[in-house]
């Protein structure tokens, strides 16, 4: 955290505001030539990394022109607003830079992933927007984990249980790529923790670790052996067969709040120590001194 605040406080003035709002447009035009030309993005923008090595410099920008998996345009616009509020509510909460650099980061691991699946397989296979996408909800749903989707436009969903069952699909099939035995199969799972690396940094970066470790267990036991201790033991008493515990109790009686509901109780300030009557023997107790 220390380098990051040093990062922005250095270069913060370069990062771009609402990063987002462009990146959505990238996305609708991607949009626009899947509709008009199928092929020109395959053939021009993706992330072919045998074209990159020939000196197709540019791809690695210009696969983010990618279209949305959406055809229908009523879905493709609705999951172009549902990543614009998801990447643009994580840019109110981290502020424009680290904005900046986790979608940057995401970039670069995607990158990064796309050239590990080729040393490995021999194969150009880009893994588009996908994982740049996920990381970014995965990262709104930690951040907001009781923010409600509707489901289906009707069944409200906190999303932290949507990034749950996604998370486990997601554990599952990388999985199951790494157990099968097939080297090409092996490869993109290992390509797809590759792509989620800036999630991975950000999730396990931001955890108080504090917690885990042997002095704060010591601490949160005595803590609780002292809240055990400091239970008023003349107050524990046998109601209807049963051990209670009960707010107030006369030290005189005995009477309880559970023997009358209009029973009141007070302490009184001439006794030493914490003494606690009826309103019949408030007036009529004697004193105790020390």
């Amino acid at each position: 955290m220390k380098l990051l605040n040093q990062l922005e406080r250095k270069f913060g003035r370069y990062a771009i505001q609402n990063l987002m709002k462009y990146i959505i447009v990238l996305y609708a035009l991607g949009y626009f030539f899947s509709l008009t030309n199928p092929d020109f993005y395959n053939t021009y923008l993706s992330l072919d990394i045998r074209m990159l090595l020939k000196g197709q410099v540019w791809r690695v920008f210009t696969f983010l022109i990618q279209p949305v998996s959406s055809s229908n345009p009523l879905f493709m616009a609705l999951e172009l607003y549902l990543y614009f509020m998801i990447g643009n509510s994580l840019e109110k909460s981290w502020g424009a830079f680290r904005f900046n650099l986790y979608f940057l980061s995401g970039i670069l691991f995607n990158i990064l992933a796309t050239v590990i699946l080729y040393a490995i397989t021999g194969m150009s296979m880009s893994l588009g927007l996908t994982y740049i996408n996920r990381s970014m909800f995965f990262a709104f749903a930690a951040l907001y984990p009781n923010v409600q989707f509707l489901l289906l436009f009707i069944i409200p969903v906190k999303v932290k249980y949507l990034a749950y069952l996604y998370g486990a699909l997601l554990s599952y099939e990388v999985f199951s790529y790494l157990t099968s035995g097939d080297l090409l199969q092996s490869s993109i799972g290992i390509s797809i923790l590759v792509a989620l690396t800036n999630f991975f940094i950000f999730f396990f970066a931001t955890r108080n670790y504090k917690k885990l470790s042997p002095r704060e267990y010591q601490r949160k036991a005595n803590y609780r052996k002292q809240m055990k201790n400091s239970v008023n033991r003349d107050n524990v008493t046998q109601f209807r067969g049963k051990t209670t515990i009960t707010r107030h109790k006369c030290a005189v009686c005995g009477r309880t709040e559970l023997d009358d509901d209009q029973l009141e109780f007070r302490f009184c300030s001439k006794c030493d120590g914490n003494y606690e009557y009826c309103m019949d023997h408030l007036f009529t107790h004697e004193h105790v001194k020390k």
